[in-house]
């Protein structure tokens, strides 16, 4: 019985992308580096390049621009991955330019051949691919020809036992047609979309040969430090919210710190649970998100808050405060515009695992949707649902803040139709009491528990919100009958 063949995977660098093609690049592959121009293909190249270029394992880059490499160098040095030290050194830049304009694939074959033949290189990177096929046009070579070029040059980069990377910009017809995607085993597919003044960039492992890789589009951005993807939410076999959650037995509730509250819960709020607060413009929804967090703090439970709507200034109160202040509360300042869903994840994720956080707060829901992208924006209850079961999924206790118009005579739930995605819902609203506004709060549900039906009065103090009297036994404190309306 013949054994399986040990395929190495090679670490990118590149912050996400070996999530996304299963682990790493396949040594010894013939891979392309595709899309849109502008879309980063060359930054992405580059970062890998410099990553995996070592003594023992150099990396040739040949550029077919009309530029010198030197003016390309000078933009790419702008990012912490370039190491001027591995020029020369690592990494040896070859201009075909000469080669390119007499438009003969044979001259260009040769030329990469004798070029890596004579440096030795683990990685080869042939930037643009696509100039090849333009100037082979311009001399009305057939197809064929190109076909053969393409075979030929993957056969020898494998033989010579080197990693290659070839870019290209192409638009998605005719890559449908193009002979390099039939031969490439791994490509990469990169795009940006501008829509309402807002730039987002996606990535698309089309294919990688030999393991799996992660579906759909992602999302990468291109920021001083670099190119980061950030892989799609993609809810797994077993993390599940709303309806599709099962019930547990026994389950381990968790106390929202204020008194009376875990009562009208049913014993508090169970663990792993996703909560909406709904209420109006200041019906105290941030003050009941502090006073969770805090009493986290007094359990040995740390938090992560993310403000989307207000800045970490405004939304911290003095409690809160100092629980940042001693780093058992941390805050994700996400008020920046074009973000998408994966990236807001991903730094909750970072943030919940380095602080072994146990109760997450988002405030709020209308200005996470804000925050976001219209292009993420569009999908938003899918991609808050996708959240969401990763976030539960990690066991931790989610509250999220809804801002809800009080119209007075229409009640809801929930904004965005999103009832659905949480498993427990409180609302607070104003109401008018003999020519007076008070505050109510009441539990709408809790998914898989009893909880209280009563709708109860609250005031703001100095120490957090106080819950008083049923309706009820208000009415029957005050003299007379008062008119109550909803």
């Amino acid at each position: 019985m013949s054994k399986k063949v040990s395929i190495r995977s090679l670490k990118t660098g590149v912050p996400g992308l070996d999530n996304l093609v299963g682990g790493g690049i396949p040594e010894f592959s013939f891979n392309l580096i595709a899309g849109t121009p502008g879309s980063g293909k060359t930054t992405l190249a580059h970062q890998i390049m410099f990553s995996l270029a070592t003594p023992d394992h150099r990396a040739l880059f040949f550029t077919v621009l009309g530029e010198p490499a030197l003016k390309m160098l000078r933009y790419q040095q702008q990012f912490p991955f370039f190491d001027i030290n591995k020029v020369n050194e690592s990494i040896r830049f070859v201009n075909l330019s000469a080669d390119i304009l007499e438009g003969d694939f044979d001259r260009v074959l040769s030329r990469i051949a004798a070029e890596v033949k004579d440096y030795a290189p683990s990685l080869v990177v042939v930037d643009s691919f696509r100039s090849v096929v333009q100037s082979a046009k311009q001399e009305e070579q057939d197809g064929a020809g190109l076909q053969r070029f393409v075979q030929h040059l993957a056969m020898q980069m494998t033989s010579w036992q080197a990693t290659t990377f070839l870019i290209g910009e192409y638009m998605m017809p005719e890559a449908e047609s193009s002979p390099v995607f039939t031969v490439a085993d791994g490509i990469l597919w990169l795009s940006q979309n501008l829509q309402h003044s807002s730039m987002v960039r996606k990535i698309q492992v089309v294919k990688m040969r030999g393991q799996a890789q992660v579906p759909g589009l992602h999302t990468f951005r291109i920021s001083d430090a670099g190119i980061q993807v950030f892989p799609r939410a993609i809810v797994q076999s077993g993390a599940a919210v709303g309806s599709a959650r099962k019930p547990s037995i026994a389950i381990e509730r968790v106390a929202m710190g204020i008194p009376g509250l875990d009562e009208m819960l049913g014993g508090g709020l169970p663990v792993g649970f996703s909560l909406v607060v709904v209420g109006p413009s200041g019906s105290g929804k941030t003050i009941l998100a502090t006073q969770f967090l805090a009493e986290g703090v007094r359990q040995g439970e740390p938090g992560v808050i993310a403000a989307f709507e207000k800045s970490p200034s405004q939304l911290l109160n003095n409690k809160l405060h100092a629980l940042v202040k001693a780093g058992q509360v941390g805050v994700i300042d996400t008020r920046a515009l074009d973000l998408s869903i994966d990236e807001t994840l991903h730094d909750l994720i970072e943030m919940i695992s380095r602080m072994q956080a146990k109760r997450v707060v988002i405030d709020s829901l209308s200005g996470f949707e804000l925050a976001l992208a219209p292009q993420f924006s569009d999908d938003f209850r899918g991609s808050l649902y996708r959240m969401i079961a990763q976030l539960t999924a990690m066991g931790v206790t989610i509250l999220m803040i809804a801002e809800l118009e009080d119209r007075y005579t229409d009640l809801r739930f929930s904004p965005y139709g999103s009832a659905f995605l949480t498993d427990a819902i409180i609302v607070q609203r104003y109401i008018e009491i003999v020519g007076q506004f008070k505050r109510v709060l009441s539990v709408v549900k809790v998914r898989g528990s009893e909880h209280s039906k009563d709708i109860r009065l609250f005031d703001i103090t100095d120490e957090g919100i106080m819950i008083g009297e049923t309706l009820s036994e208000y009415a029957g404190i005050l003299s007379g009958r008062p008119t109550v309306s909803p």
